[in-house]
């Protein structure tokens, strides 16, 4: 009998929602009630039927009401065309380093360090104390929390010869993340339109925020020991440039780390151009067999602009990093960070200080610096044996990635695709470089997840690689 009183409520509802406009407050329980001369149990069964069927929807506390239907249409976003004109920079896909790869895949791309190589329970820890201080609930100074900055200066002063006068806290300025400090630097002190040399290959990452910036990109060719200090020094009078933007120390994509004289010579055609140099230490923390060897700790008249990232070696989700500058162009960096951002997460700041002062941050450190190693071996040893025809010119001695060149021909695009098909992800080399590739290269990190599945993913590549057409 209830179902039959429900269905008769049910359909005595629905005549009454056909005729009432879409929004329309259905009348209460306790009109219906006394309306149908039903339980209030019966009354409820019938709506609760209409709900099902999309014809109303309840809000809680508020009532019921008669559903909007709303009819699908295509989108007309036409007049965006004309109100946004044609980009001042091309616009560039994201990168094959930001892509979440599936846990099945054996990945090769990343950017970033896996989890267990992370100071997990350090990062932790920190957040939780970050969260219960001060810093959970006030803003920072807009250059970056005093104690942090002393941190920064202290570490590239311990890194300063005698002779050479130590950066000061005053020299920094924090960042959220080094992208947008590279972002900072091109607007601030190279300008749209005007010209800045680059090693080629080159960190994407510094590509696209140089062409967002609208700054022209000019390659300077680097090998596995830096560029050549005549060449850049051709590409500055040829160009007029006034900034060169260099990786000294386990460059990306290469490897590459300068050695004492070679940062000498650079740094002295920087300053015979009255320039800048650029020094990206984004791999600072992950030497193998050599430390790395800030060039800005040579330099104290302003000439380098030191750019320190702790995001990939404390966390991806601590996106905390600094610039080193001395002089104007500290002003002109910082007045750019306020217009963009303003501050720096201040809770981010306190942990990322917590971290890094830990006694046990130099512990992992040491043992990260072993990790790395028997990655790095073993992703070498398992491509020499299975994919010999990707060769590897320069093993680095830290950073995160092998740079391997590939037979003339090789369609790197096509290889790629056909690696993830088969169940590998890899990075191909095109998007290293700022003009024209050099040749086929792939770029393999040895720091993803699953080392034991790197013997199976050079089999795949050096697989793929014998059915390329090159």
């Amino acid at each position: 009998m209830n179902n039959d009183s429900s269905s008769r409520i049910a359909s005595g509802l629905r005549t009454w929602v056909a005729k009432a406009a879409p929004g329309s407050q259905l009348p209460s329980t306790r009109s219906l009630v006394a309306e149908y001369q039903a339980s209030p149990v019966t009354v409820q069964k019938a709506l609760q039927a209409l709900t099902r069927e999309g014809a109303i929807e309840s809000r809680p506390g508020v009532g019921t009401f008669v559903r909007a239907v709303r009819s699908a249409r295509p989108s007309d976003y036409g007049w965006q065309t004309a109100a946004l004109r044609s980009p001042q920079a091309p616009l560039r896909p994201a990168s094959a380093a930001m892509r979440n790869a599936p846990n099945d895949v054996i990945a090769f791309h990343s950017g970033y360090p896996d989890r267990e190589l992370l100071p997990e329970r350090l990062v932790r820890a920190a957040l939780t104390r970050a969260a219960r201080g001060e810093a959970a609930l006030s803003r920072p100074p807009a250059a970056g929390l005093p104690e942090l900055q002393s941190w920064f200066a202290h570490e590239l002063a311990g890194a300063t010869p005698a002779g050479i006068t130590p950066p000061t806290p005053s020299h920094v300025v924090v960042l959220p993340g080094s992208q947008s400090g590279l972002s900072s630097i091109f607007r601030a002190l190279v300008g749209y339109g005007q010209p800045l040399l680059v090693e080629s290959p080159t960190y994407w990452g510094a590509i696209l925020a140089a062409a967002q910036a609208g700054v022209r990109v000019i390659p300077v060719p680097s090998g596995a020991g830096g560029p050549d200090p005549e060449e850049l020094a051709r590409a500055f009078d040829e160009t007029g440039a006034r900034m060169f933007y260099a990786q000294p120390n386990y460059a990306n994509p290469t490897g590459a780390q300068w050695d004492g004289p070679r940062g000498e010579q650079v740094l002295d055609v920087v300053r015979k151009h009255g320039a800048f140099l650029l020094e990206d230490d984004w791999a600072h923390d992950f030497g193998i067999t050599t430390t790395a060897r800030p060039v800005a700790a040579s330099d104290d008249s302003g000439h380098v602009v030191y750019l320190r990232s702790l995001t990939k070696s404390v966390s991806p989700a601590i996106r905390v990093a600094a610039i080193i500058a001395r002089g104007p162009a500290r002003e002109r960096i910082l007045a750019d960070r306020a217009a963009e951002s303003m501050y720096v997460s201040g809770l981010l700041q306190a942990a990322a200080l917590d971290v890094v002062t830990q006694p046990a941050w130099q512990t992992h450190l040491r043992s990260l610096r072993h990790q790395l190693q028997s990655r790095r071996d073993l992703l070498l040893t398992s491509l020499l044996q299975y994919a010999p025809q990707a060769h590897i010119e320069n093993v680095p001695r830290g950073g995160l990635n092998l740079w391997a060149r590939l037979p003339d021909g090789t369609d790197v695009e096509q290889l790629a695709r056909n690696c993830e098909s088969a169940g590998v992800v890899i990075a191909a080399g095109t998007e290293w470089f700022p003009a024209e590739p050099a040749g086929p290269f792939i770029r393999l990190n040895y720091a993803g997840p699953n080392p034991g599945a790197f013997p199976e993913g050079a089999r795949i590549i050096g697989r793929e690689l014998s059915r390329s057409p090159g």
